[in-house]
């Protein structure tokens, strides 16, 4: 009972720290391109900050204008958020543990999609 109360803790501070982490990157990245009005910032050979707001998924796809298609989607992503929190709690080896990583950043994600209508991305990794 002690292993099982300690996992689902374990868990749960996984997805607090991860959603944190996530919030805390998107608002220095929106702040410091504030500033200095650079929508690009180089920082490595491969590396770059490039800041746009996603309005779609993954890569702006099913980018549309319409409303209603942005709220339904929306809801397609918390219906595959409270599936992906299932997995985590269901799941007794170590892949819950990464369920609870991926349900992290989608709560992220989930947040700016309510808050501002769109998810700020800024990672541009090119070789």
């Amino acid at each position: 009972m002690k292993f099982i109360k300690s996992t689902i803790f374990l868990k749960i501070l996984i997805i607090f720290l991860i959603f944190t982490l996530d919030r805390i990157s998107k608002a220095y990245v929106i702040n410091l391109l504030n500033e200095t009005q650079f929508e690009e910032i180089y920082l490595l050979n491969f590396l770059n900050i490039y800041f746009i707001w996603n309005e779609g998924i993954a890569f702006g796809l099913l980018n549309f204008d319409s409303d209603l298609i942005y709220n339904f989607i929306t809801f397609i992503i918390i219906l595959i958020s409270l599936i992906i929190l299932f997995l985590a709690f269901k799941n007794k080896n170590y892949t819950g543990y990464f369920f609870a990583m991926i349900l992290g950043g989608s709560l992220g994600n989930l947040f700016d999609r309510i808050k501002f209508s769109a998810v700020p991305d800024f990672i541009d990794i090119h070789f």
